[in-house]
């Protein structure tokens, strides 16, 4: 069961002015390729899983960034943990 969420929202630094949107997806990449549950939203995405994993994919994501060119890249991340079990359907379920 998951105990965590986690919203991260990638800031690649690239140079010279390139389009950092195929880095994001490169990012988003990461996660999907990892298994767990995602959602994308216009400014974040959210993960749900195990919070020592979703950690482990922030690593991955940053890496990732480096591998394709980035000098650097920011991540801003929220997490939501709840040992008993966290899901994003859970704490949306009101808005559904």
């Amino acid at each position: 069961m998951a105990n965590a969420l986690l919203s991260i929202q990638m800031i690649p630094k690239a140079e010279n002015g390139v389009d950092t949107y195929p880095l994001v997806d490169e990012a988003i990449k990461v996660i999907d390729e990892s298994g767990v549950k995602y959602q994308v939203n216009p400014l974040e995405t959210t993960m749900e899983g195990n919070l020592s994993e979703l950690l482990q994919i922030v690593e991955k994501m940053n890496e990732k960034m480096v591998e394709k060119g980035c000098a650097s890249a920011t991540s801003q991340i929220k997490i939501f943990y709840k040992p008993d079990g966290a899901s994003m359907d859970q704490l949306t379920e009101k808005y559904r």
